[in-house]
């Protein structure tokens, strides 16, 4: 049958976990002897030419757990379907990516990502025909028929660490302090909404 062979990549914005997910899918696959490549800064890794990759392995995952980020580099920006150009233009480069896919010899793609960059891994999938898996992660916590996707919690727990940290100093103070997190708001009720709405 052959070895087969995984590309993996980390597409949007970082959040915790990244790592953790790496490492996870090099140590599985590893066990079934599969071949792992980590596919640089998401599908700009795919686009470039040659595709940009490097072999993972045991020995340069295993210490990731308590590493923050994504070793693999990520981007947000740059839709392939109509990709920003120097001179303000968009291009599709889809096919590039698919191109670079088949350069690196995979049989399956392994992408880390939100609603929004699951929706283009999905959408390059069907037009290059490649074997697709989808691990949800953003801090919205915003992806269909998932209950937690990851860095959610972590992102939740850190913002609520915060406020808990900053109330005493606005109590201190006698003073009304605001805090931002970054994330979507969920669909929520709309007499909560309204509320919002006022405080904000």
């Amino acid at each position: 049958m052959g070895e087969k062979h995984i590309g993996i990549l980390t597409s949007g914005g970082d959040c915790a976990g990244l790592n953790a997910i790496i490492r996870a899918v090099v140590l599985r696959a590893t066990g079934y002897d599969y071949s792992v490549q980590g596919i640089r800064q998401a599908t700009n890794g795919l686009m470039a030419d040659p595709p940009q990759a490097i072999a993972l392995d045991i020995n340069n995952v295993e210490n990731l757990l308590t590493i923050g980020g994504t070793m693999l580099g990520t981007t947000n920006k740059g839709d392939p379907f109509a990709y920003p150009m120097p001179d303000g233009k968009t291009i599709d480069r889809s096919a590039e990516i698919i191109a670079g896919y088949r350069k690196l010899g995979l049989d399956a793609l392994i992408g880390i990502g939100g609603d929004g960059s699951l929706a283009i891994l999905r959408r390059l999938a069907q037009q290059g025909d490649i074997n697709l898996v989808g691990i949800p992660k953003t801090i919205d916590n915003d992806i269909g028929i998932t209950e937690h996707c990851i860095g959610f919690d972590t992102a939740v727990n850190i913002a609520t660490e915060a406020l808990d940290r900053l109330h005493f100093t606005a109590a201190s103070h006698s003073r009304v302090m605001i805090l931002e997190v970054m994330g979507r708001m969920p669909d929520i009720s709309p007499s909560l909404r309204e509320l919002l709405g006022v405080l904000t």
